[in-house]
């Protein structure tokens, strides 16, 4: 990889199987919670010190968010008004500094595309899981920004990996896709609290 350009975002990529149900909502729930620029709301002109964007390994190309999962978003007070999937490309992952996959066969998928990206792709309940573990000291301080310290955080939880014991399943979310009412906020139920746990770690 070339150096990045300092005056360019932090770029997060999040991944499911169709970009329909999981990760657009990651996409925009961590996009709110960061203060981050994603597909369809930019900076209002200004550049975004970080970008979040999401994709499919099988997506269903230019498909919203399916009512279940846009009114789970919204009832969050984040808007899902504008979202349309993408297929995962190589050149989405090479440019992502963080690339964040809804199950363990995610991660797989991303890696063998990019095998370079080994080190800063985590299932999404994986980095909140490693979060867990890390010392607030070894992240910048109080004067640097959310971006400098998710920037931080992913070689840190990199070496993480691998140090306490966990179930596997664990680090997946469940596809709620053609399920029903439940099924869609059994996954939101998984998805959203990580969310929330990587987004304290970095905006403390």
């Amino acid at each position: 990889m070339t150096p990045r350009d300092p005056a360019e975002p932090l770029r997060v990529l999040v991944v499911c199987t169709g970009n329909i149900c999981r990760s657009p909502a990651v996409e925009r729930l961590l996009a709110a919670g960061l203060g981050a620029a994603y597909q369809g709301r930019d900076g209002g002109g200004l550049a975004p010190a970080i970008e979040v964007g999401s994709a499919g390994t099988g997506a269903m190309v230019g498909w919203p968010m399916p009512d279940e999962m846009a009114a789970l978003v919204a009832s969050q007070g984040v808007s899902p008004d504008g979202f349309a999937a993408r297929q995962l490309t190589p050149g989405m992952v090479q440019q992502a500094d963080l690339v964040l996959a809804l199950t363990r066969r995610h991660r797989s998928a991303i890696v063998e595309l990019v095998p370079a990206a080994v080190r800063r792709t985590f299932t999404l309940r994986e980095l909140a899981r490693l979060v867990g573990d890390i010392d607030p000291a070894t992240l910048p301080g109080a004067n640097a920004t959310t971006a400098d310290r998710l920037r931080a955080l992913v070689p840190v939880a990199a070496t993480r990996r691998g140090l306490s014991a966990h179930r596997p399943a664990d680090d997946d979310v469940i596809d709620p896709y053609s399920g029903d009412e439940a099924v869609y906020r059994k996954s939101f139920g998984q998805l959203l609290p990580a969310v929330e746990t990587i987004v304290a770690a970095v905006r403390r």
